[in-house]
């Protein structure tokens, strides 16, 4: 599927078909909500996203952060003249998970012309917060040297 045609309007099995070639399928990142502004997705712990001791790598939270972010700043700009860029991902994890599904919600902060900013909330299955990042994109046109 073209990502340029996605948009908040898109059915989530046509944006998960979409989206699960590379890192997010790797990880077992699932979107589940999409909508102005905020973007919630699961994550099923598996060997793939967890330490060698079964707990959800740090890394891997990052990196759900950055994919369900990333993908609400796809949503919120015009992809066929734009690209949206990851340019910092900050994260402060409060909790561990070991077994069961990641929840996340990506809520945006500042819906700039050039940069996105998103805070995401990482939950366990009963709300206890996991982890709280931020994700800042960049917002260039497409083609533009970067």
């Amino acid at each position: 599927m073209d990502l340029s045609l996605l948009n908040n309007s898109t059915p989530l099995e046509l944006i998960n078909q979409a989206t699960q070639n590379g890192l997010i399928g790797s990880l077992g990142i699932e979107i589940t909500k999409v909508g102005e502004g905020t973007v919630e997705g699961t994550m099923l712990l598996s060997e793939k996203n967890c330490r060698p001791d079964g707990i959800l790598h740090g890394g891997a939270n990052l990196a759900f952060a950055e994919s369900l972010a990333g993908l609400g700043s796809m949503l919120m700009v015009d992809m066929k003249n734009f690209d949206v860029l990851g340019i910092q991902v900050n994260g402060s994890h409060t909790s561990s998970l070991r077994q069961g599904k990641a929840y996340a919600v990506a809520n945006i902060l500042h819906p700039g012309n050039q940069t996105h900013i998103w805070n995401v909330d990482v939950r366990n299955e009963g709300g206890r917060l996991i982890s709280t990042i931020r994700v800042t994109n960049m917002i260039v046109k497409r083609n533009d040297k970067y």
